[in-house]
């Protein structure tokens, strides 16, 4: 039987936690919490994130590799309170992300900059 999201984020730690001993939070709670946050911001902001946010957790929805998981979650939990702490207005990408990024992803973030 193959694990659920849930089961396999139950109590594991981020790989870079901001606060000791934090914990990520279960998948459907973390994604719930973000739509909520995702209401502070701005109209197209809001219904560019909200979609973004609902394709990002459907394409990982049948992911099993509890590394990758562990990722994704602590990813998506640090967007959550860089959303909530109104930190996303003064936040830009890194060097190291840029390079990570595809050619057609830096296009589209260079577009959604204009």
């Amino acid at each position: 039987m193959k694990q659920s999201l849930i089961t396999l984020a139950k109590a594991v730690r981020p790989r870079r936690p901001e606060r000791p001993n934090q914990v990520l939070l279960p998948p459907v709670t973390l994604y719930r919490k973000i739509l909520r946050a995702h209401k502070l911001l701005p109209k197209e902001q809001r219904e560019l994130g909200d979609l973004y946010v609902k394709d990002e957790f459907k394409a990982h929805k049948s992911t099993d590799n509890p590394l990758y998981i562990v990722g994704f979650l602590t990813s998506w939990q640090e967007y959550l309170q860089l959303i909530t702490n109104g930190k996303w207005k003064e936040s830009s990408l890194t060097n190291e992300q840029l390079t990570k990024m595809s050619p057609d992803q830096v296009n589209q973030v260079s577009i959604i900059k204009t």
